[in-house]
């Protein structure tokens, strides 16, 4: 039913800004309560939280990398956004966008994007 799809350059410069789109079918990303987070894998390593938007626009980012990130959405498109900027290679990871429902701080996502390549590279 739910539907997400990751979009946006494979390849960005050091030091420059990543920006990814997350785009979600067959539901609205302002249902309550719903969370939408965005997640990466390093090669060879496991998955990292980065952050997530929530169903009523409020946005959470992990500690490690809070300073750089910056999540955002367009209820009219049905759509959410990371923007992580000054990039290093160290950023280099596949990157999936995903629901998340929560219940007492613990939370299950249930649908995911398939990922996309992002390279950091000059």
């Amino acid at each position: 039913q739910v539907q997400l799809q990751e979009s946006g350059p494979g390849l960005v410069k050091p030091s420059q800004t990543l920006s990814l789109t997350c785009t979600v079918s067959g539901g609205s990303i302002t249902t309550n309560y719903y969370y939408w987070n965005w997640i990466r894998q390093p090669p060879g390593k496991g998955l990292e939280w980065i952050g997530y938007i929530t169903y009523s626009g409020n946005s959470y980012y992990s500690p490690s990398l809070k300073s750089r990130t910056s999540i955002s959405r367009d209820t009219s498109k049905n759509q959410f956004t990371l923007q992580l900027s000054s990039v290093t290679p160290e950023d280099t990871a596949v990157y999936y966008c995903a629901r998340g429902v929560g219940n007492f701080g613990v939370v299950e996502y249930d649908y995911w994007g398939q990922g996309t390549q992002v390279t950091v590279s000059s």
